[in-house]
């Protein structure tokens, strides 16, 4: 069986995304804080860790299983992702500094400690937005996340750079819009036109086969502007 790595899984896109493989036959490691919604449903290749991502000692316990247990990986989906929405003027270095631990410093960290697992033809997939595209419409209120999600991009870009020898593909997906509980968090009046559902679907096959055709590339999987 294959085996895929995923972040973010107690709900929306991640949730959706542990179940997809799960039914296609992979096994999958799933990640989140609150592993409960996921256990519950008792899927019998789906493994839970309860991990804090903006925790480097807690990263430990994914590259530790990985080395115990399975010794490779075929697909890393970093899907996980933190967002707050304040005008400028009343974010503080803590929010920045939040927002980055999660969308960015854990995607890098827990990528490195996963190099040794990952060989040729392995695909790690980051999930961006289309607000970290440069020259997409911004929003207001959102400085931190858009600008960590620019961030991750160009870590994507570099890291299939320096692993293109080795036969590891990094792409990025920038999503626009989704329906998900973060949306409602941030955003409680807007209605995406994208379940949760749709795009993990999507996202689903770009992870098995979107290495085939990409490498070190951004794709916008957005309908609308943004």
């Amino acid at each position: 069986m294959k085996k895929v790595i995923i972040t973010g899984t107690s709900r929306g896109i991640g949730f959706e995304l542990a179940q997809l493989f799960a039914k296609n036959g992979y096994q999958v490691l799933a990640l989140s804080r609150n592993s409960e919604p996921l256990e519950n449903l008792n899927i019998k290749n789906i493994t839970t860790i309860s991990v804090d991502l903006s925790l480097d000692d807690d990263l430990k316990k994914v590259s530790k299983f990985v080395s115990t247990h399975w010794k490779t990986v075929d697909i890393l989906i970093n899907n996980a992702g933190k967002l707050i929405n304040k005008p400028f003027e009343k974010l503080t270095s803590s929010d920045f500094l939040k927002v980055y631990k999660v969308n960015v410093f854990s995607v890098a960290e827990l990528t490195r400690q996963l190099i040794p697992f990952l060989k040729k033809g392995s695909h790690v997939v980051n999930i961006s937005s289309i607000g970290g595209v440069q020259g997409s419409l911004k929003f207001p209120g959102l400085a931190a996340y858009s600008s960590s999600k620019g961030a991750l991009i160009t870590l994507t870009e570099l890291l299939a750079e320096e692993y293109k020898e080795q036969g590891i593909s990094f792409n990025v997906l920038a999503l626009g819009a989704v329906q998900t509980e973060m949306l409602e968090e941030a955003f409680p009046d807007y209605k995406a036109s994208v379940s949760a559902n749709e795009m993990a679907d999507y996202i689903y096959n770009f992870a098995v086969t979107g290495n085939n055709y990409y490498n070190g590339k951004i794709l916008q999987v957005s309908s609308t502007t943004p």
